[in-house]
């Protein structure tokens, strides 16, 4: 996917988020949950692809986060799945900041 093609909202200010905390937040209707490690931020789905639990509610460790229902891991900066159940990874989005916005971009509607 090419990032011209990805439409960047701004979401929050940097100083809303502190290290390793999970920030959930709505980008254009969609649940993303975003997380500061390193003064990096990553943005993922705020859903477990097992069944939907809310990732936000979870626990969070080093780069991982555990979905509150049924202990699936997730590694927020690749999205891969760490832990089952869950088979399917989930979704990350790119992240910009500029100045002390944080943008996060979803995909055109027709992919």
């Amino acid at each position: 996917m090419a990032e011209d093609l990805t439409d960047f909202y701004k979401v929050a200010e940097v100083s809303d988020l502190r290290e390793g905390k999970l920030y959930p937040i709505e980008v254009d209707g969609e649940p993303v949950c975003l997380v500061k490690l390193e003064d990096t931020i990553y943005a993922f789905t705020d859903n477990c692809t097992h069944i939907s639990g809310p990732l936000n509610q979870g626990d969070f460790d080093g780069c991982a986060v555990t979905c509150p229902w049924h202990g699936a891991r997730f590694d927020v900066r690749t999205g891969k799945v760490l832990r089952g159940p869950a088979r399917q990874d989930i979704y990350t989005y790119p992240v910009k900041v500029e100045g002390e916005s944080i943008f996060v971009g979803l995909p055109p509607e027709d992919e």
